[in-house]
């Protein structure tokens, strides 16, 4: 009687566990879905790397800028910024079906940028780290998993990107990309 009542505690808690872990893959999914801009998208950003590695960094600012489009985004070491191309993104804003396909592309290109600025420099470290954060947060089935897996560029396969030549304009930095609890008086 009393290993049965222990099996069944256990069982008990396990459900309980997964439960919570559906839950919270399944918030996720709908946070980024329905993200609204940049700002919305990286804070599920930071959000999901510290859940999941228990690291973060504050007073990040992103810088949106024209750049070839074999490159999706930068974090200059030593630095606070993160530039994504500008370019890449309004190609995939008008070739997207969905505002979840955007914002699984820019929280791909976003959460390969934050490891690196939270000190995971080899590429070769942090595209596993870029999947094995969104399965766990999102479900492997879901878009965010799929790009980290395949790669962002694996949904622009099929467009002629060599042949686009887009204007050089100047870099912009987005306002209020990262929210701050602290008040500044200037």
């Amino acid at each position: 009687m009393c290993v049965m009542q222990k099996v069944k505690e256990e069982k008990s808690a396990f459900i309980s566990v997964m439960g919570k872990s559906l839950e919270r893959i399944e918030d996720n999914q709908h946070r980024l879905d329905n993200a609204e801009g940049y700002s919305e998208v990286w804070e599920i950003v930071k959000a999901n790397v510290k859940q999941v590695l228990h690291k973060q960094r504050k007073g990040m600012l992103l810088f949106l800028d024209d750049m070839p489009l074999r490159l999706g985004a930068y974090h200059p070491l030593g630095t606070n910024n993160l530039v994504l191309n500008r370019t890449l993104v309004t190609i995939v804003e008008a070739t997207a079906k969905s505002r979840k396909l955007l914002n699984a592309f820019v929280y791909t290109l976003l959460l390969h940028e934050y490891l690196h600025a939270l000190g995971y420099v080899e590429e070769a470290e942090v595209r596993p780290l870029v999947y094995q954060i969104s399965k766990n947060c999102f479900g492997g089935e879901h878009i965010a998993a799929k790009l980290a897996e395949q790669g962002p560029w694996s949904i622009l396969r099929g467009l002629p990107l060599d042949s686009l030549r887009a204007p050089k304009r100047v870099m912009e930095i987005v306002k209020d990309f990262e929210k701050t609890n602290r008040r500044y008086i200037v």
